[in-house]
């Protein structure tokens, strides 16, 4: 056996991108190897595929090496991702799932509507798969599409314990595409993930390395002035957050994967020339958004987590963990680079779609980090008092999102606007501003951020700020694409055909705010971390309008088990069918659900860290 050593001087690039080769360390038993190996003593590539009713998936840990240190991974018959697992809608399905390591194991079918004693999650549905124990999964598919499965265990996830799954439809594929591949995106650490866990619990951004520096503030004094510059640091201290915080984790620990493949292992999706190529785009990341283009190549999503959608054609999508998006692309060049960056813009994982191995395209320049908007971190300001605001401490503020259509009727007397001068105001309908009283405007956004957005006394200590006037529009595609000249794909552009599910209207409304401490690093609903939370009840058969209301300054991929989510726009209508949600900052959104389900299931957000610091919920419907 071959295998790669260690190499304590590793330059940070390599770091990054990976190995040319890097995964799962050859050595277990042939049963459990990859179709492809590649050189260097490692596999790479594409995990094998299991079809038909009947499955068996063993679990175990494999050595794996991405960076050049040899570690240990949590892996589904020895690979990286897992087998995907290809079923037919209609059929039952039997998956013996075998845990041979030291603790116990789970596997969470995500997406899928089935019975809750099989959705896995060890505590809500069943006790979790003890060592040495086989656990027989049983249900019957009811839909088509591209979904995933993953551990509900502990960190395993983080470790490798993830795989695709593709449920063909019992009909004619209504999606006409020449060849398919499937895109798994995900990312991995050498670090132990408990001790990651710990270091953010004493230092919430200690994986931020884009903080605003010296260089910035000098640069903000020389274009805006001293006190405007001293304003703009005083305003996010008051709020307790970096502009630059977009994850929790990044490249300084993380190496971003594409199909069990690092960036520099240039995982390959072939093609011929005239065809209509379907890409199956998985979020199987632990902690990780992704911003996906193929320069050059024009993507038409023709689903989302495994629905149909009405076609749109876009250039660049951002998704979370957990959701899943289809796309038909027509290539006509001999290669082009699949590149997925992450949101905080430190790294990316990369592969390329291609006629033959061994091409590459160019692979694109990862863009600059966007500082945090207005409406990330005040919402809707329409109506608000800004009487006093220090509007030079936004110098510099990119405003690409806001509409100041809104702002009409506010009070904006004492406000300095010429101490504007250098920010970002792409987008703005500054025309909706006419009648505005604009006179001697200066004073204290800090101040009026502080009244704003700190959290009132009765929120606890797991509350550091509050939105007020949150923002409720969906066609915002987030910080960092915005006004990037690219068509960005946002909620607003995703209708599912056909209409509700439920034509009912919501019996009754839950509203829950997403809620955080960044410097306690806790997260969690309504101030309340899970431990010390109550379900949420439903009643069997109960349309619900539940709604979300994001008082933080970061996006949350929001995952209901065992029913659907159909999202309304601002005006009540219905607009499209998840099963994960994107609530971004200073956001409200609203969807209904039908409690067809009986049973405990489990909601949280799907960045790992969030939902393991609090940001989880049982709901009971009964």
């Amino acid at each position: 056996m071959k295998v790669i050593k260690n190499s304590p001087d590793l330059p940070r690039r390599r770091f990054v991108q990976g190995l040319a080769a890097g995964g799962v360390v050859l050595g277990m038993a042939p049963m459990f190897r990859p179709a492809q190996a590649a050189s260097l003593g490692t596999l790479t590539g594409d995990a094998p595929v299991l079809s038909g009713t009947e499955f068996d998936l063993v679990i175990d840990e494999t050595p794996v090496n991405f960076t050049g240190k040899n570690r240990m991974a949590t892996t589904i018959n020895g690979s990286i991702p897992g087998p995907t697992l290809r079923m037919r809608e209609g059929d039952e399905v039997t998956i013996r799932v075998t845990n041979r390591l030291k603790e116990a194991t789970s596997i969470h079918w995500h997406g899928i509507i089935l019975p809750y004693q099989m959705d896995g999650v060890p505590g809500i549905s069943f006790p979790g798969i003890a060592p040495g124990e086989t656990f027989t999964y049983k249900y019957k598919l009811e839909q088509s599409g591209t979904y995933w499965y993953h551990s509900h265990s502990g960190m395993q996830e983080m470790t490798g314990m993830y795989g695709g799954l593709i449920i063909d439809p019992a009909e004619a594929e209504t999606i006409q595409a020449d060849r398919e591949h499937l895109v798994l995106l995900s990312d991995w650490t050498d670090e132990n993930p408990m001790r990651v866990f710990g270091k953010l619990k004493n230092q919430g951004d200690i994986y931020n390395f884009n903080q605003p520096t010296v260089f910035d503030f000098f640069r903000d004094v020389s274009s805006d002035g001293l006190m405007s510059a001293m304003n703009k640091r005083q305003m996010w201290n008051d709020m307790r957050m970096s502009p630059t915080d977009l994850a929790d984790l990044s490249s300084e620990t993380l190496t971003y994967l594409m199909n069990g493949t690092t960036p520099n292992g240039n995982w390959t999706a072939l093609f011929k020339q005239g065809e209509r190529v379907r890409l199956r785009f998985i979020n199987g990341a632990s902690n990780s958004f992704y911003d996906v283009r193929i320069p050059g190549l024009k993507m038409t999503v023709v689903q989302a987590d495994g629905l149909n959608v009405e076609p749109v054609t876009v250039d660049e999508f951002r998704f979370g963990p957990g959701e899943t998006y289809d796309v038909l692309v027509e290539p006509e060049a001999e290669a082009y680079t699949l590149f997925a960056q992450a949101m905080d813009r430190t790294g990316y994982a990369r592969g390329t779609l291609g006629t033959r191995e061994g091409l590459s395209a160019v692979v694109p320049e990862l863009d600059p980090p966007q500082w945090l908007a207005m409406a990330d971190m005040m919402g809707d300001m329409g109506g608000m008092d800004h009487s006093g605001m220090d509007m030079g401490a936004m110098a510099g503020m990119d405003h690409g999102a806001m509409d100041m259509g809104a702002m009409s009727g506010m009070d904006h007397s004492s406000m300095d606007m010429g101490a504007m001068a250098g920010m970002d105001h792409s987008g703005m309908n500054m025309g909706a501003m006419s009648g505005m009283d604009h006179s001697a405007m200066a004073g204290g956004l800090a101040k009026a951020s502080s009244e704003v957005r700190h959290a009132r006394s009765e929120y606890g200590p797991s509350v550091d700020m509050r939105v007020d006037t949150p923002r409720t529009n969906l066609d915002d595609p987030g910080v960092g694409l915005r006004n990037n000249g690219r068509r960005v794909l946002t909620l607003a552009d995703l209708r599912t055909p056909g209409g509700p599910m439920d034509p009912r209207p919501a019996e009754r409304e839950i509203e829950l705010h997403l809620t955080g401490n960044m410097e306690r690093y806790t997260w969690s609903f309504d101030g309340v971390e899970f431990g010390s939370s109550t379900p949420v009840h439903l009643n069997f058969g109960e349309r619900v309008r539940i709604i979300l209301h994001n008082d933080t300054m970061m996006t949350h991929p929001m995952h209901l088990h065992g029913m659907w989510s159909e999202l309304e726009n601002p005006d009540g209508s219905f607009q499209v069918r998840r099963h994960t949600i994107q609530v971004q900052p200073a956001q409200r959104i609203s969807f209904l659900v039908t409690a067809d389900a009986m049973g405990r299931w489990a909601w949280h957000c799907h960045l790992m860290f969030h939902m393991d610091a609090g940001m989880f919920r049982e709901v009971m419907v009964s």
